[in-house]
């Protein structure tokens, strides 16, 4: 049956309504960014652009980076323009746009995060590298959706370890792509860590300036939380989202992350600039071997 107009909402050039793209504009493997300047930056590092579009914070570029072809999108900051992102990206190699009908067979994606964020563990050194292993979901976008995604010993044992107020979303934890994880593992020098996000950058990731916040240890509390060998290394406010929506989807992704602040030592990266150039080097460098 057709999905309706008020479901699948296009333009009237026939492109998806925020993203502004068409199934042809695309590539299978592709990189997200939060700050709509950074695709350019990644760009910047490809043989050839063949197409480009932007519409509100979403801007889009697809080329060539040693003859394999990558989308970079901008997603701006937030749990809430990854729910747009990710279900318009499925839509476009999953659904007919012009039948408004699902295809027969699935086509998956390849989706590679490249951000910035905040360790909070002391040995989660500046300017280095998170691999997220998993998103650890403090937002409660995942429970809008039916789904069997999360890893369920690791979310019980964080929901056991946290107090926290019960007016907030239940955590949930999503591992990331395996094979990714695998693949990117290869000859890196990277620091592996559980990932964590929320729906704000101040009082939803235990800064205050002004205002209390109603659990003041929560970071403590996250600092201090181990599921086998595994720690909460960083915040940010995209992974959980990512991982959640593309396990959903059928699709593949991995999100890698440049230090550029460390909530333990108080300190901030001298070149964070250089931190996520050398960020984007090494992973348009992995994609081209996948």
């Amino acid at each position: 049956m057709p999905i309706a107009s008020s479901e699948l909402i296009l333009n009237p050039d026939g492109s998806l309504y925020h993203l502004n793209l068409k199934p042809e504009d695309i590539a299978h493997t592709i990189i997200t960014v939060g700050d709509q300047e950074r695709v350019a930056k990644v760009t910047s590092y490809f043989d050839e652009i063949i197409f480009e579009t932007q519409k509100r914070e979403f801007k889009t570029q697809t080329g060539f980076y040693k003859g394999k072809k990558i989308t970079v999108i901008s997603t701006g900051i937030g749990i809430d323009n990854i729910d747009i992102v990710l279900n318009e990206l499925d839509a476009l190699v999953n659904i007919d746009l012009k039948t408004r009908e699902l295809k027969k067979n699935h086509h998956k994606l390849t989706i590679v995060r490249i951000g910035t964020s905040g360790g909070i563990q002391p040995f989660v050194d500046l300017d280095k590298f998170v691999m997220s292993e998993a998103g650890v979901g403090f937002d409660g976008l995942l429970h809008y959706y039916k789904n069997d995604v999360t890893n369920v010993e690791a979310t019980k044992a964080l929901c056991d370890h946290l107090k926290v107020s019960p007016k907030k979303p239940q955590p949930y934890i999503v591992d990331a792509d395996q094979t990714l994880i695998d693949h990117f593992l290869k000859e890196s020098n990277v620091v592996l860590g559980y990932t964590g996000t929320n729906l704000g950058f101040y009082g939803p990731q235990g800064r205050t300036l002004r205002l209390q916040l109603e659990d003041p240890d929560f970071i403590d509390q996250l600092v201090s939380f181990r599921y086998e060998n595994h720690s909460i290394t960083n915040l940010e406010m995209e992974t959980s989202a990512i991982y959640s929506l593309a396990k959903l989807l059928g699709h593949r992704a991995l999100s890698m992350n440049a230090i550029i602040a460390n909530r333990a030592t108080g300190g901030f990266s001298k070149d964070p600039k250089a931190s996520v150039d050398s960020l984007i080097r090494f992973t348009l460098d992995k994609l081209s071997k996948l």
